[in-house]
C-alpha cells in the first residue's frame, strides 16, 4: 500500500532524546545523615518512613 515508506524518518531523533534534561539530574552522592544533628521534623519524617515501610513490608510479604 505505500503508508510504510518513509514512516520510519518521522521519529529519527526519539531515541537520542533523553528522558531527564541533564540539569536535573543527580550526581549519585547522597548526603550524610547524622542523628544527633537531627530536629524534631527530621525525626518525625523517619518515624513515618519507617511506619511506611512496615506496612509495605506487611502487604507485600
Amino acid at each position: 500500500m505505500g503508508r510504510s515508506r518513509g514512516h520510519n524518518n518521522r521519529d529519527k531523533n526519539k531515541g537520542s532524546l533523553p528522558q531527564v534534561p541533564k540539569n536535573m539530574k543527580s550526581d549519585g552522592i547522597d548526603v550524610e545523615y547524622s542523628q544527633e544533628l537531627a530536629d524534631h521534623a527530621d525525626l518525625e519524617a523517619q518515624a513515618r518512613s519507617n511506619a511506611a515501610n512496615q506496612r509495605a513490608k506487611n502487604i507485600n510479604g
